[in-house]
């Protein structure tokens, strides 16, 4: 598994019809998690590359009726080599 985050902004507050579209988007295979914060405008979603795309993701959100703009993708950082045992 390869877990991505990818943030999106967004102009309108979601409706309640919209949160229960995304609710329902949230049970796709490979979505993780969405997290809104309702300050910043920001929605981010946590999904699994390697059965999603970024673009499928985009199109989930949208057919859920969330106009968003893409901020960016964010890949967890790659686990560093643990350093060899000195015998």
């Amino acid at each position: 598994m390869t877990s991505v985050d990818i943030l999106y902004h967004y102009a309108t507050p979601p409706t309640q019809q919209i949160s229960l579209a995304l609710a329902a988007a949230c049970k796709v295979y490979g979505i993780r998690r969405f997290t809104f914060d309702r300050a910043a405008q920001t929605l981010a979603v946590e999904y699994d590359a390697t059965r999603l795309t970024a673009a499928a993701v985009t199109r989930l959100i949208l057919q859920a009726g969330l106009q968003v703009e893409e901020l960016a993708a964010i890949a967890p950082p790659e686990p560093q080599p643990q350093p060899a045992a000195v015998a």
